[in-house]
């Protein structure tokens, strides 16, 4: 967890010294990135302390999975940048008539006059083939209706994140194509978003490729760490995982007409235990990579950067497998679980 050169025989002024070069060095330096606040575990700080952590650390930007009270009424005046979650499980409701989408908005968006709302995602990761599905457009269509009704439309866009999964075809990048089982769910959505000048948000993992398929994804491939090109794509070069996956999207969406929209990476991380190569080394050094590589573009959209939302403040010890559990940059103690430098 800590520097190797410090000793068990450390002084008190030594291990002060060592506070304060951690605190300093996990600072967010770079506007583009923030961090998901989920909230699956039992032994969490209360919200209040959770957004002057953010503070303290300099992280300028927050997703939150549900419009919690308590998140958002300690959020007032803070000045962080709020991606707030429609769930799943809400929907349905959502998307059956303006009235409740009005109510939605009203309750947790504009009653938080004070809070500076960036995005509604409207579901998370929903299943494009599942019964779900159907409710997504129409509720993405009943909050911006509502939203713009409050006169909020230009300061707040309205999407949905996807995973990765609905990729058919994802290598080479270019080849990037969605899976034709998807398309009558994803089409419209893309349509709806191109029109609204909204971006796509998406949950991209190089963990999980990596982990499908340890025999052809080489782990320096995954951490932004392997030196030179891996993967020759054409005129492009690929040197990490990120961008190839995130570059596959970009391919998959100019084939169905949506080349224009911009892509937020709504998640990103890599869990320090419970699984293969799970540790708390390979997580600093993924998401320290991460940071800084976001800060410029991929092969494909070069100018950059790539806002970005690492995933996940906390480990969260209601969730599982194992290793779902350990994806915290911070313990529920509020220590930083590694030093990560940001500058």
């Amino acid at each position: 967890m800590f520097d190797s050169t410090v000793k068990g025989s450390s002084t008190m002024a030594s291990l002060l010294l060592l506070f304060g070069l951690l605190m300093a060095t996990i600072h967010l330096t770079g506007a583009q990135t923030g961090v998901c606040y989920g909230m699956q575990g039992d032994n969490l700080p209360a919200a209040g302390e959770v957004v002057a952590l953010y503070n303290q650390y300099n992280i300028r930007r927050m997703r939150l999975y549900d419009p919690n009270q308590g998140a958002l009424q300690a959020l007032r005046g803070s000045n962080i940048e709020l991606m707030v979650g429609v769930p799943n499980d809400a929907l349905q409701n959502i998307a059956s008539s303006q009235a409740n989408a009005n109510t939605w908005v009203q309750n947790n968006i504009r009653n938080y006059g004070n809070v500076k709302f960036r995005y509604v995602a409207v579901g998370n990761e929903v299943n494009p083939t599942g019964s779900t599905a159907q409710f997504v457009l129409p509720a993405m269509r009943n909050i911006f209706n509502a939203i713009s009704s409050a006169g909020l439309g230009n300061q707040i866009k309205v999407s949905t994140a996807i995973d990765t999964g609905v990729l058919g075809t994802s290598y080479p990048p270019s080849q990037g194509a969605f899976r034709s089982d998807v398309t009558s769910f994803l089409n419209p959505i893309i349509t709806y978003l191109a029109n609204n000048r909204a971006p796509l948000l998406v949950n991209l993992y190089p963990y999980f490729s990596y982990i499908g398929n340890t025999r052809d994804i080489r782990l320096d491939y995954a951490l932004f760490t392997a030196q030179g090109t891996v993967v020759q794509d054409g005129q492009r070069s690929y040197s990490n995982l990120f961008d190839a996956i995130l570059d596959a999207v970009y391919s998959a969406l100019e084939k169905v007409g949506g080349g224009s929209l911009q892509i937020v990476i709504s998640e990103s991380g890599w869990p320090s235990a419970g699984g293969t190569a799970t540790t708390v080394d390979n997580a600093r050094i993924y998401n320290t990579n991460l940071i800084q590589h976001v800060k410029g573009g991929t092969p494909k959209k070069p100018g950059g950067p790539i806002e970005t939302y690492v995933f996940a403040m906390f480990d969260e010890n209601r969730k599982s497998p194992e290793y779902e559990k350990h994806f915290g940059l911070f313990s529920p103690n509020k220590q930083p679980k590694y030093s990560l430098n940001f500058n």
